[in-house]
């Protein structure tokens, strides 16, 4: 396998599963060292670290906070920082799934929730640790976001707003960023199996399969595969993107 993330570092969030653990494990087998951040400490997910870092011949490091808490996120960094280690890549992949449903029956404290975490946190984190970044005038952010922010769907207003904010995100900090020698890109998932496609009806997720060309829905290590690649050098030419992986949607 080619080690195409070699001697390189990365900070990934919502490392425990789905997206997040198929990029963890991906990242190491390309030869990158990883920070791997997620909400609550465990034992469990501290054991497959240590077994994929040895595998591997690179360092996990385990890092806990809540993206909901401003000082669980400073103490985050500052665990980071005092490694005294450049950081070379940033994935935000930590997020909330849609909570709610149609407009008119979303409460506004649900809207709050979900862009306190899917947007605002994201924001809080990435000023952080891009000014790390700036110290090496390099670097590749890669920010989840989601096909619910380009196609618009009744019933996940809050969801899809969030994630259509970190498409705006996205181009904002590609613009700011450059002239620091960082690039910032987004992709953008369909249907993938996680615990939140799997909360699905059967219905629900024979429509979506049917949505999409390859009927079909993916899975987390392919969209760990797009990250990856975002996060290399082979994207050398590419800021500012919203990278679809979506079945052909």
């Amino acid at each position: 396998m080619t080690r195409l993330l070699e001697n390189k570092n990365a900070v990934i969030t919502g490392c425990n599963r789905g997206i997040g653990f198929a990029t963890l494990k991906l990242f190491a087998e390309k030869g990158c060292n990883v920070w791997a951040c997620v909400r609550c400490e465990n034992k469990e997910f501290e054991k497959k670290a240590e077994t994929i870092a040895k595998e591997n011949n690179v360092w996990i490091k385990p890092v806990y906070f809540d993206l909901g808490n401003s000082e669980e996120i400073k103490a985050g960094i500052k665990q980071i920082r005092e490694n005294k280690e450049k950081i070379d890549i940033l994935v935000n992949n930590a997020g909330i799934e849609q909570q709610g449903g149609f407009f008119q029956m979303t409460p506004m404290a649900v809207f709050e929730k979900i862009f306190k975490i899917n947007v605002f946190a994201q924001i809080e984190f990435s000023q952080y640790i891009t000014k790390l970044m700036m110290r090496n005038k390099a670097g590749s952010v890669i920010n989840l976001s989601s096909c619910a922010g380009i196609d618009m769907t009744g019933g996940y207003m809050a969801y899809s707003a969030s994630k259509a904010a970190i498409i705006s995100v996205t181009k904002t900090m590609a613009s700011e960023l450059i002239n620091y020698g960082i690039r910032v890109n987004a992709i953008a998932p369909g249907i993938v199996e996680t615990q939140m496609s799997r909360g699905l009806t059967d219905e629900a997720r024979e429509n979506t399969k049917n949505s999409s060309l390859m009927n079909r829905i993916g899975e987390p290590e392919e969209i760990a595969e797009a990250i990856a690649f975002l996060a290399s050098d082979a994207s050398s030419y590419m800021t500012g993107q919203v990278l679809r992986v979506d079945g052909g949607m």
